[in-house]
């Protein structure tokens, strides 16, 4: 007969359970290492007359003494920490309270339930008290503190951040959290949450974005998402750091969330370098990998990127979703802002302003947070204030450099509008003395702000606060990487020039100049592929900042009455007044963007080329011609390389802006940007021309453009378009005249370097310099030659249809002149010298620049309905020779040019050597002109005497015309000019016009004639070649 198991008394389940849960017993019977026998609790359990087995009431008591260690047992047994073992407690009662569910008796179920259930209270009860105050359960303050930072510390990584990380912490029992946080006030958890914030901050101070940041992140996510973790942490001293020496950078280090904000791919200064390099690991010898590992790397970087951005973007919604917090949010950001201004700078101190990383970061983090009000329709932006610029409310925006506005009328319309608000108000004195406290104590800004009545809405300090961090993030780094970009590039070319030296010229010095810019590129080639994998490679990044800047765009035109032509006359002051960068920024972006593969599909760029066509020749709006040149550089990267052959096609060619006013305002911005104000805008007028002009080029092959440029030269004939005329001829003088010189001087080094024996006698440094000088001089041909390609065949296909403005009085000359000093070089005596080995390598095109300029010549004598042509070409001194004609033909002939086109060139030749000869009996006929009649520019006779009204000289109206084209200043006394300010002379006309009429009407002897004739100076036969 069996018999039964003998039955355990509730009290003895009880005790089993409990000794499970707590790791404890009070009999020396464990065989369990883990389990803790309490010998002195068990002896004085004894002394008190009460049973050695575990229960409810002996469960608090129990627990003191197995945390604080008064059994004395042994270290290996009480290996485990308070809060590991505290945290275990809590899992193993989890655990023994769904093992009770299958018992049958109901009421010791309930019994055992409650017995659990006050278990992890009390294991939650006594985490609270270990975390604030960890010197309870014994050991020395420095054992106490280095305990709790490494157990309590690494744990809570995982713990509070709902468990799946891998740091080898605490993870988090189900329910635990709940119950940690459940049913305590804020002072209970504030100390432990502040440390725990701190040691979150410290688990990732200069961890790079392939560090282990993840599971901090996901601690602090959760944290905040609890009401009392979030006041917890805006409250924490930290949260917005002060300091007399506080400054950007040092708030990146020192705040909570500033070293969760530098967490980045983007290198940082050497003294706050974060590990693992990512340079290092993801690019070295970047040139020499497989593509298919950088596209890995690429892919790795951004995936992390935006698990960070998701990550900091909900801690700072969560936060901002709560009216309790969302002020101190706004706060941190404004003050993260202002302390690194200076980051706009072109010299950015590292140790004074936060990382790039943080500032790229906070860029994509502030681009999510506009996303509710970026809609394709932007509904809410009149919620947009943009008095916000000016009210110093949080940012310090007023002071920046203005779209049109200088600073001193900036802050007079401010003032201005104060006073008008105080007034409205009724109480203006109490204004005043708050403006006055204002400009003489920076503490008191602050205040002033926080008493401030204005209310703002979030959208709109969001919209401002990202506009600027946008430009001291974002587009920073874009610039850093083009100018990463330029230094590789000149890098690169040192390092060939350096080569090249070498191998002409072995020394131990070059070597080591080799070896050292070999690593200074593999160094910068690594940060550049950093910059791409985090910024140009994340599309969704890219997008959405494109996405603000639309609403940028779109805001800002609503400032001056909404996407309209013509502008109004008067530009309205707040749109004078808005920061420069607001437009500055969007323009470097669309250009960055549009070098991106698909980075603009489904992008809407219409608004963008509304704003573009409004604004780029409206100096009155946007006074910066820098500024509006950069909208050329935007439409130049979306231009069709051939008609609708593109997805932008359609912004050029079915645009009914683009159609009616682009042309127009290219062709003024031409002219406007010959004076810029800048010391370096004689150079940076061609840069800009060269987009101007490839783009009228193109424009030029669309039907509809053709034909508003053609109304347009008829309409601005003596306006704009005659400036136009006169500044593109004048480049195109300048661009050749130097290009050919320079080649002179290439073919002079080319002749010493290729006399060897000569050339290894000189000194080393002699030849090392001559390198440089060759190679310098090379790129500046190259340069110079293709902007003048682009200036002649401009003038070329324009000639060919559109002919009066170039026949002019104050501009046939002009073209006349450097029609025949092109024609000059390329068939005169200096033709052999330009030979070059290579003349692609320097754009250099002889033949197709003869047949542009014959070309140019035809077509303007084909529109010379009064054949004033021909003696322009003969006035010409300097480079007329009426040979140079039958030496252009005869090349011409060579060189497989149309037949009617040279004849037509023969028969203008005949026709200007026809007027040299009129010119010379003219000439003769007239005798000696008395020299009130002469103009004194030129000394020529004047036709059309005019009197300029400051310096009150008498000079011809063609002469001064052609003057005041270039310079619109009097050349004798520099007084402000222009064409109408000139007053006739018409008593002084009369008299030349008698003068004229008397001597012409005398007869001329043949020796006369032929005397005079010599005086023509021309280009003798003998110098002309073949």
């Amino acid at each position: 007969m069996s018999t039964s198991k003998p039955q355990r008394s509730p009290s003895e389940i009880e005790d089993i359970i409990l000794r499970k849960i707590l790791y404890v017993t009070l009999a020396d019977s464990a065989t369990d290492p883990r389990v803790v026998y309490l010998e002195m609790t068990a002896a004085e359990i004894l002394s008190e007359g009460k049973p050695l087995l575990l229960s409810r009431d002996l469960m608090e008591r129990v627990l003191i003494d197995r945390l604080s260690g008064n059994n004395n047992f042994p270290s290996s047994s009480a290996a485990e920490p308070p809060f590991p073992y505290l945290i275990g407690c809590y899992r193993r009662a989890y655990d023994e309270s769904k093992k009770i569910q299958s018992m049958k008796d109901k009421n010791l179920r309930s019994e055992m339930e409650t017995v659990t259930r006050d278990a992890r209270r009390l294991a939650v009860s006594y985490c609270r008290i270990h975390l604030a105050n960890p010197e309870l359960f014994g050991g020395s303050d420095d054992a106490r503190k280095a305990k709790k930072r490494r157990n309590v510390g690494s744990g809570s990584l995982d713990m509070f951040g709902g468990g799946g990380g891998s740091s080898g912490g605490v993870q988090s029992p189900p329910g635990f959290l709940d119950e940690f946080f459940k049913d305590s006030d804020f002072d209970n958890l504030d100390l432990i949450l502040k440390e725990l914030y701190e040691d979150l901050r410290s688990s990732v101070i200069n961890v790079s974005v392939l560090g282990d940041f993840q599971p901090p992140l996901r601690a602090l996510k959760y944290l905040v998402s609890l009401p009392v973790g979030a006041k917890s942490l805006v409250s924490h001293e930290w949260w917005v750091p002060r300091g007399a020496y506080m400054n950007g950078r040092a708030m990146e280090l020192t705040s909570i969330l500033g070293p969760f904000f530098h967490i980045s791919a983007l290198p940082d200064n050497t003294l706050f370098k974060s590990q693992p390099d990512v340079g290092q690991q993801c690019f070295s010898g970047a040139s020499e990998r497989r593509p298919a590992d950088l596209l890995s790397s690429f892919s790795t970087i951004k995936n992390f990127m935006n698990i960070l951005y998701s990550g900091l973007h909900d801690v700072l919604m969560i936060l901002l979703k709560s009216t309790d917090t969302r002020e101190c949010v706004l706060q941190f950001l404004s003050e993260v802002i202002n302390a690194n201004a200076s980051r706009a700078h072109i010299q950015v101190d590292p140790v004074s302003c936060a990382s790039s990383g943080m500032f790229c970061n906070l860029s994509a983090v502030m681009l999510r947070l506009c996303e509710p009000f970026l809609d394709p329709h932007f509904t809410k932006r009149d919620k947009i204030d943009p008095k916000y610029a000016f009210a110093g409310h949080r940012l310090k925006l007023s002071d920046l450099t203005a779209l049109h506005a200088s600073s001193e009328e900036v802050s007079e319309w401010i003032d201005k509008g104060n006073t008008a608000k105080a007034n409205d108000a009724g109480n203006g004195n109490e204004s005043r003395l708050l403006q006055s406290k204002e400009a003489t104590s920076s503490s008191s800004s602050s205040q002033q702000n926080a008493k401030s009545t204005t209310k703002y809405t979030f959208i709109c300090e969001c919209f401002f606060m990202t506009a600027r961090v946008l430009n001291l993030g974002l587009l920073k780094a874009l610039s850093d990487f083009k100018h990463l970009s330029q230094d590789i590039s000149r890098g690169e070319d040192n390092l060939a020039t350096l080569k090249a030296m070498r191998d002409q010229a072995p020394s131990p010095q070059l070597e080591l100049d080799i070896t050292r810019m070999e690593k200074e590129l593999e160094l910068y080639s690594q940060e550049k592929l950093c910059h791409e994998a985090q910024i140009l490679r994340d599309g969704d990044f890219i997008q959405r900042a494109i996405s603000f800047y639309r609403l940028v765009i779109v805001w800002l035109v609503g400032l001056v009455g909404g996407f309209k032509m013509p502008l109004p006359s008067a530009c309205p002051m707040e749109f004078s007044c808005m920061p420069e960068h607001f437009v500055e920024d969007a323009m470097e972006l669309l250009i960055f963007a549009s070098r991106i593969p698909k980075a603009l599909d489904g992008v809407l760029l219409d608004d963008f080329m509304n704003f573009i066509i409004m604004f780029m020749a409206s100096p009155e709006y946007i006074r910066n011609p820098y500024l509006r040149a950069k909208m050329v550089e935007v439409l130049n990267c979306w231009m069709p390389r051939s008609s609708g052959s593109s997805a932008t096609s359609t912004l050029f060619e079915g645009h009914q802006l683009s159609l009616e006013y682009l042309v127009r305002n290219l062709l003024k911005l031409y002219v406007d940007i010959e004076f810029t104000g800048s010391h370096t805008q004689f150079y940076d007028k061609f840069n800009i021309r060269h987009n101007i002009a490839e783009l009228l080029e193109y424009l030029w092959q669309v039907p509809s453009h053709r034909n508003a440029w053609r109304r347009i030269a008829k309409e601005e004939e003596k306006g704009v378009y005659l400036n136009f005329l006169n500044f593109l001829v004048n480049d195109s003088i300048f661009l050749l005249d130097e290009s050919l010189n320079k080649i002179l001087e290439i073919k002079q080094i080319e002749a010493e370097m290729s006399n060897t024996a000569e050339w290894e006698q000189r000194p080393a440094q002699e030849r090392q310099d001559r390198t440089r000088l060759f190679h310098s001089q090379e790129n500046i041909v190259r340069i110079d030659m293709k902007l003048a390609n682009e200036d002649v065949t401009m003038l070329a296909f324009t000639s060919e249809e559109i002919t009066a403005p170039f026949l002019l009085p104050e501009m046939v000359e002009r073209v006349a002149n450097m029609l025949n000093y092109f024609l000059l070089q390329l068939v005169g005596p200096q033709r052999k010298s330009l030979s070059l080995k290579d003349p692609e390598k320097y754009e250099f095109r002889p033949r197709q620049l003869l047949k542009q300029i014959v070309r140019i010549y035809v077509n303007l004598a084909r529109g010379d309905s009064e054949n004033i042509f021909p003696s322009a070409i003969s006035s010409d001194g300097r480079s007329y020779n009426e040979q140079l004609f039958d030496a252009g033909a005869d090349v011409l002939r060579r060189i497989g040019e149309d037949g009617r086109i040279i004849q037509e060139f023969m028969e203008l030749g005949t026709k200007a050597k026809a007027a040299a000869s009129e010119a010379m009996d003219a000439e003769a006929a007239l005798g000696e002109i008395p020299d009130e009649f002469l103009d004194p520019i030129q000394c020529t006779l004047m036709r059309d005497p005019v009197i300029l009204p400051s310096s009150k000289t008498t000079v011809d109206r063609a002469i001064i015309q052609r003057h005041l084209l270039s310079d619109n200043h009097d050349p004798f006394n520099r007084a402000h000019l222009t064409s109408d300010m000139l007053i006739p002379d018409i008593e002084l006309k009369a008299r030349i016009d008698e003068f004229v009429r008397t001597h012409q009407s005398k007869k001329r002897s043949s020796g006369e004639d032929s005397s005079n004739k010599e005086r023509i100076q021309t280009t003798s036969s003998d110098m002309l070649i073949d």
